[in-house]
């Protein structure tokens, strides 16, 4: 058997290099396209020196902080349907504990990435070494075992072999549409330098092809009869459709049986907006339009979705008696609440599902119609709240995603993550492209606006070049983490984000004061501070993000917004650099769909009596 001796360090890094992927258009591509790195003392030597080596084939970006370069990480993968993995690299302790957080974003919302943070020596003779936290009672354990939690595969590497063993599996679960999930390979210091003779065929070129399982014939035939005695059906896609690259699937099977159509967080822009079938986006952030047809449907067909509770409205949005069935990859989520589950690929589950239903089965023809008739009262609901005129002087969130999405194209790719900017563009945004929106509301991770719109911006401009990836955030989550808006533009790679400054956590004021608290410690004139009234200083967002490397464009109001947005596109194209857009925002105007969202309401606030009515329509549904 042929060998090659190398370090732990150099061996991983080969076999990155020689692991490939086929793109959802067929085309071939590297399945780690570039590694996220911040070196210290854990990794510098070992896994750096052997990035060092493939520099060319493996390019090594630096990033400004640990959980921002990961969050980037992710956000590739979603912008590649997760067929791309990017890869995070830390020292120990804190450089790796910094890199939990995404772990949680990658494994909420199924995504990939790899993560190699730095570990402590296995040999203990140096111990406690420095930035180790030792454990009383258990000298194995190093915080590197936080990620346990947040991993769908972790391993701590002890002796270099392990990684013929381990690399496998590596690459299976960042490739399973069930399984996939944020992979934790713990490196201790000193076995990333130990040397070892490898099989020369662990580095052998081998294309990862992403599996579609077909389902189980007896469940699809289930699943068709319970359709086809369905008068009211309706289909619900979930980002399980976005990876699988079923949209357009998806929707011809919608018209060939007259079902309506509505969108998870994670499934949104799959079905073009002005489409007849199309009912809207569904749930707590959705619209009136799809959550009045879910409340009316007598089957429900979830495909490709988790059914979290903004989906579900915390399992208040479906009618009590409404069938469930469910199609995805993973069985946990096909079960989910009683579902008749079918287990499989969303595109090849539903083309089987066709051929079992028949061409004779359509829904009646007036549930059909109802689908455009809400959608376009919905419609005309969020053209009344983009119009032009600013709230006490400033603009609001729909105004400003108004703005945004009118200038917005097929090539352009639009992200959040949390506040109140979810609502409004789950909610408000009219599709300008397939898969063209990624909303991180799994996790709901404030600070992967900005992280998140670098990794994207690296993806996409490989495939839409002359596309414009535009990330929407408040001014909490831009303080909240904002390295990496240095690390794009060191790096060379432009994106546009739109900075709504509306004076603190808005959002979570709103629940606050709707449940009846009092306003406290959300809202900037709410927080306890030393200084009196305007001494209180503000955030110079503008001076902060040119400092950072980043063009800048201030609004002083909403006529000048088009003219900014426009030119902070041609900036982030033309220069390669982010541009940031900074607006005044207003604090407390939303977009609303009308569902209720379950949150702990103490007995004595004025929002307990409406808590316990959606606790009982919630018990109905469970027990219905």
């Amino acid at each position: 058997m042929s060998t090659v001796r190398l370090t732990t360090a150099q061996a991983l890094v080969r076999w990155l290099v020689a692991q490939r992927t086929e793109l959802l258009d067929g085309a071939e591509a590297p399945l780690f396209p570039g590694v996220f790195a911040i070196f210290g003392h854990g990794n510098v030597l070992g896994v750096g020196t052997a990035l060092d080596e493939h520099r060319d084939a493996l390019p090594t970006w630096r990033g400004h902080n640990e959980q921002g370069m990961a969050l980037a990480a992710v956000a590739m993968a979603r912008a590649t349907h997760r067929r791309q993995v990017g890869v995070a690299t830390s020292s120990i302790g804190p450089g790796a504990l910094n890199m939990v957080t995404a772990a949680g974003v990658a494994h909420a919302n199924r995504l990939p990435v790899l993560l190699l943070p730095g570990d402590t020596f296995v040999n203990r003779a140096p111990d406690p070494v420095l930035q180790q936290v030792e454990h009383f009672g258990d000298p194995t354990s190093t915080v590197n075992d936080a990620f346990r939690a947040v991993s769908r595969y972790f391993d701590r590497i002890t002796r270099p072999e392990q990684l013929v063993a381990t690399l496998p599996q590596v690459a299976r679960v960042l490739t399973d549409p069930a399984e996939c999930g944020p992979v934790v390979l713990a490196l201790p210091q000193d076995v990333q330098a130990e040397v070892h003779d490898f099989p020369a065929a662990l580095f052998r070129r081998v294309v990862h092809r992403v599996p579609r399982p077909r389902p189980d014939a007896r469940e699809v035939a289930e699943a068709a009869d319970a359709l086809r005695a369905a008068r009211r059906p309706l289909l619900v896609l979930g980002g399980g459709v976005r990876y699988s690259g079923a949209g357009r699937v998806a929707v011809e099977f919608a018209e060939a049986h007259g079902i309506p159509v509505t969108e998870t967080t994670a499934g949104r822009t799959l079905v073009p907006h002005d489409h007849p079938l199309h009912a809207g986006p569904l749930g707590i952030t959705g619209s009136t339009s799809a959550n009045a047809l879910a409340g009316r449907a007598d089957l429900v067909l979830a495909v490709g979705t988790r059914l979290q509770d903004f989906t579900t409205a915390s399992w208040t949005v479906f009618h009590p008696e409404a069938r469930l069935v469910a199609l995805n990859a993973a069985r946990f989520d096909a079960v989910k609440h009683g579902a008749l589950a079918v287990v499989g690929d969303a595109a090849e589950g539903l083309r089987e599902l066709d051929a079992a239903v028949g061409a004779g089965y359509h829904a009646d023809e007036d549930w059909t119609a109802r689908a455009a008739t809400e959608r376009a009262a919905w419609d005309a609901h969020v053209d009344a709240l983009r119009e032009p005129t600013p709230k006490d002087g400033v603009p609001t969130y729909a105004q400003v995603v108004g703005v945004v999405n009118e200038l917005s194209g097929p090539d352009d790719y639009v992200m959040t993550a949390s506040g109140g900017m979810p609502g409004e563009l789950v909610g408000g945004w009219r599709a300008t492209g397939p898969a063209t929106m990624d909303v991180e509301y799994g996790f709901s991770c404030m600070g992967y606006e900005l992280s998140g719109a670098w990794g994207a911006a690296m993806a996409r401009r490989r495939t839409h070049p002359e596309g414009v990836v535009t990330t929407l955030l408040g001014d909490g989550s831009y303080l909240m983490l904002n390295s990496e808006l240095y690390s794009a533009a060191f790096a060379g790679h432009g994106f546009v984000a739109v900075v709504c400054d509306n004076d603190g956590y808005a959002v979570i004021a709103r629940l606050q004061t709707g449940q009846g608290g009092g306003a406290f410690n959300n809202m900037y004139d709410d927080c306890r501070s030393e200084h009196a009234g305007d001494r209180r200083p503000r955030v110079d967002f503008a001076g902060h993000a040119t400092a950072m490397g980043s063009a800048v464009l201030p609004v002083a109001d909403l006529a000048d917004l088009p003219a900014a947005y426009g030119r902070a596109r041609e900036i982030a194209v033309a220069e390669r650099r982010p541009a940031v857009v900074v607006v005044r925002t207003h604090p407390a105007s939303w977009t609303e769909a009308g569902a209720w969202w379950e949150v702990g309401v103490p007995e004595h606030l004025a929002g307990h009596a409406a808590h316990q009515d959606g606790k009982r329509r919630q018990l109905r549904y469970a027990t219905g």
